[in-house]
């Protein structure tokens, strides 16, 4: 029998930098990266092209004492370096697992990372490399969340892949309630009306408007990225 096709072909990963730490209280565990490529690379290998947008407060958490009473611009700059940061770590695992790997920056910083370019990413994605897209928006204000659903829809990503460390959206806190259920999916209007708080307002709003679904899923669950682009049982689908 033939293998199996993925149900998406192109995909944006939401990683925040948080997941990047492993156990450590910042900074980038390198074996929780080895770890996350590896679930990466099994699915490009099965022809899904992957963009990736990352976070950065493992390494903001570092400075955030020194950070207290700073302007939010400034704040906001130093954490999109921080992104960066973590992008050159993630392309750089990435590369010695096999795969080819891109960082494009919202901000200039040419002699490091190339900038961000719509038609040369979707080049990259088309040759089958993965695109991490670094620095946010480039704009203060804006969360690394709003990035994601920008650059997914910019993409024509089918799905946003929001990757954290519990394996979907529950009814309440599952630490704290065990009778708490897990949503299979959810409409973005309930999802609204009942506050769950999957992404911030901004980036909810604009992958609502563009119709792009969420997807919702714990990225330290072995295989669970696969499952995901196979169209499987895993997390939480958010739809228009």
């Amino acid at each position: 029998m033939p293998d199996a096709q993925p149900a998406h072909k192109r995909i944006l990963l939401k990683l925040s930098g948080e997941a990047l730490m492993g156990d450590d209280a910042f900074g980038i565990n390198r074996s929780t990266i080895v770890r996350m490529v590896q679930e990466v690379a099994e699915v490009v290998h099965m022809g899904v092209q992957v963009a990736v947008v990352i976070g950065g407060g493992n390494i903001f958490r570092g400075v955030a004492g020194g950070a207290v009473g700073m302007d939010r611009a400034t704040a906001d700059y130093m954490g999109m370096l921080a992104t960066v940061m973590n992008a050159l770590a993630l392309a750089d695992a990435m590369n010695k697992q096999g795969l080819i790997a891109r960082v494009m920056s919202a901000i200039a910083i040419e002699q490091v990372v190339e900038p961000y370019v719509r038609p040369k990413a979707l080049q990259y994605l088309e040759e089958g490399k993965v695109v991490i897209f670094a620095a946010g928006t480039g704009n203060p204000f804006f969360t690394t969340d709003t990035a994601a659903a920008l650059r997914g829809a910019e993409i024509g990503a089918e799905l946003v892949l929001k990757a954290t460390k519990v394996d979907g959206v529950y009814s309440a806190d599952p630490k704290k309630d065990p009778s708490a259920t897990r949503y299979n999916q959810l409409s973005f209007d309930q999802a609204m009306n009942q506050n769950l708080g999957i992404m911030d307002a901004t980036a909810f709003a604009l992958c609502r408007d563009q119709k792009l679904p969420i997807k919702v899923f714990s990225i330290f669950k072995n295989g669970a990225l696969k499952r995901v682009v196979m169209g499987e049982d895993e997390g939480t689908l958010v739809y228009a």
